[in-house]
């Protein structure tokens, strides 16, 4: 995609140009560029938010008088332009950076790869949709200074809101989210889903290798991972309306949220993404079993060919909802999806075959029948998980 980087952003004004223009240099007394560390960075996931970036880096500017700050972009290869609106600003503004992630997506991932690539003592997350109010970074930026290891800007604190932002669906699902992670983690904040938070960065750095990075709730999976040994403190906010874009947040979130709970109850064994293979291959035989129902008594088949239809009917939902699912971030589309969905046939036909030798050598030593079985429909899982990651939706 071509983008005119003169007429991208006329609006967008460059208070730091604007002074070194004013103070011409000479070549008896060269101009000196004041440079300091910055003190804060502000990272900044995106996907399709080409609307919104030169406006929030217009308000951060605003907002944050007095801090040194940068703001990273992390964007996931927006088709809509966004890292070229980005870097046409950056261009301009030292202060601003973008990360252009090719290959691969996920908000926590983008979240962690930004604040890893910060020299910053302090980093903070935010949305590039304007919703989160940044006006409040001060304040959170001066609790840090005060002591504080993590600063959570709370929909649900005292004078918070997220009824402007939210619509009544969403916010009721937050709320239970919410409800179900004070569950796992205690209530050592009011809104552990939050997507706008403050950290030393150092903590971030030490619990790194620790973190999930996949998923769109990263706050949630640091408070697992290191929430106990950090002095918390909140600051409220009024959540408020898009004004351009759309939303990445759907119901398939929910999925990913509840994967991340699992993962966290196994120590982090079991992958997120396993975890979410593993419950569509079982939603997968509820989908057998109808279509077996329906091939016998509608359509009369006999049963190996009802059988057969039903076992294609089940490997094609689960390769949907996979595709749409587990491996959303690299979904498939096109030409490609008919030909992932060719290699997923060939890949379940191979594991059914694993599976059925497993359990059956398993069943030869005298096992009993639910263990042999068990074993064999795991391995079976196991080598599904890893063709279809490796084949089918392999990164680019």
């Amino acid at each position: 995609m071509q983008i005119d980087s003169q007429h991208e952003c006329p609006e967008f004004r460059n208070p730091v140009a604007d002074r070194r223009e004013a103070a011409p240099a000479s070549p008896a007394h060269p101009r000196q560029i004041p440079w300091h560390p910055a003190e804060l960075t502000i990272v900044v996931p995106t996907y399709r938010e080409r609307e919104n970036i030169a406006e929030l880096v217009r308000r951060l500017d605003d907002s944050l008088q007095g801090i040194v700050w940068e703001v990273v972009f992390v964007d996931d290869d927006s088709p809509d332009g966004t890292s070229v609106v980005a870097k046409t600003i950056a261009a301009r503004e030292g202060r601003v950076r973008c990360i252009r992630r090719v290959g691969r997506r996920g908000l926590s991932g983008a979240c962690i790869e930004g604040i890893l690539s910060s020299a910053a003592p302090v980093v903070a997350v935010m949305d590039a949709d304007l919703q989160h109010d940044e006006t409040i970074l001060p304040h959170m930026y001066r609790a840090i200074r005060d002591g504080s290891d993590l600063v959570v800007a709370s929909r649900y604190a005292g004078g918070g809101s997220a009824s402007e932002g939210l619509s009544p669906i969403r916010k009721w699902g937050s709320e239970q989210a919410t409800r179900l992670a004070s569950r796992f983690i205690g209530d050592q904040v009011s809104d552990p889903m939050s997507g706008f938070f403050m950290i030393k960065r150092d903590v971030v750095e030490k619990h790194a290798v620790s973190l999930a990075g996949e998923g769109y709730k990263v706050l949630m999976d640091i408070l697992w991972t290191a929430g106990k040994d950090l002095r918390i403190s909140e600051v409220s906010y009024r959540f408020r309306e898009r004004q351009a874009g759309e939303s990445k947040l759907d119901t398939l979130v929910t999925f990913d949220y509840l994967g991340l709970l699992f993962s966290k109850l196994t120590g982090g064994v079991l992958p997120v993404r396993f975890l979410m293979f593993g419950a569509v291959g079982l939603s997968g035989i509820v989908v057998h079993l109808l279509a077996l129902q329906y091939a016998m008594t509608i359509l009369h088949m006999r049963f190996a060919w009802a059988q057969f239809f039903a076992v294609m009917v089940a490997m094609t939902w689960n390769f949907f909802v996979n595709n749409r699912l587990t491996y959303r971030d690299a979904r498939l589309t096109g030409w490609r999806f008919f030909t992932g969905l060719l290699l997923f046939y060939l890949a379940c036909s191979i594991g059914s075959i694993g599976n059925v030798g497993v359990a059956s050598w398993i069943y030869s030593f005298h096992a009993t029948a639910w263990v042999a079985g068990l074993t064999g429909a795991l391995m079976g899982a196991v080598f599904n998980y890893a063709i279809s990651s490796a084949l089918i939706w392999k990164r680019k």
